[in-house]
């Protein structure tokens, strides 16, 4: 099993530093796109992709009116923007370095939706990851 996605594992983070070209705006890392990506708002989305980090990202994602069915397509969101992260050809090879192991999003901030927090949690950007690792090998991406 590999998480959290720290170190050597940190390029599987939505934080970690891979340009995102999404809905007309630049994103400098998933997150970023990611939380634009919850409003239709252009303003907002482009507040967002001008965010210093990931992490001020993601506050703002917290505090904005969310755009209609944000809960029936986010995971296909995060698919996709996951996928345009994982076309760059270097991070495949390091993705499919991870082998066949379990891709587990570990962390201490509760969110046991995309992750597992003590143990508990449906890991979504686990299987996503791992659907996308299964993909390149196929020739899918």
């Amino acid at each position: 099993m590999i998480g959290p996605f720290k170190n050597q594992y940190e390029f599987l983070s939505n934080f970690s530093s891979s340009v995102i070209f999404y809905d007309g705006f630049t994103y400098p890392t998933v997150e970023h796109a990611f939380q634009a990506s919850k409003s239709m708002n252009y303003a907002i989305r482009k507040s967002i992709s001008e965010a210093k980090t990931p992490g001020n990202a993601k506050s703002i994602g917290r505090h904005l009116e969310l755009r209609p069915y944000w809960h029936n397509i986010k995971i296909a969101i995060m698919t996709d923007l996951v996928a345009k992260k994982f076309a760059i050809r270097e991070l495949q090879i390091k993705l499919l370095d991870t082998g066949n192991e379990e891709l587990v999003e570990k962390n201490w901030w509760n969110d046991v939706f995309w992750g597992v927090c003590n143990g508990i949690g449906e890991n979504n950007l686990g299987k996503i990851l791992m659907n996308i690792r299964e993909n390149i090998r196929k020739g899918n991406l």
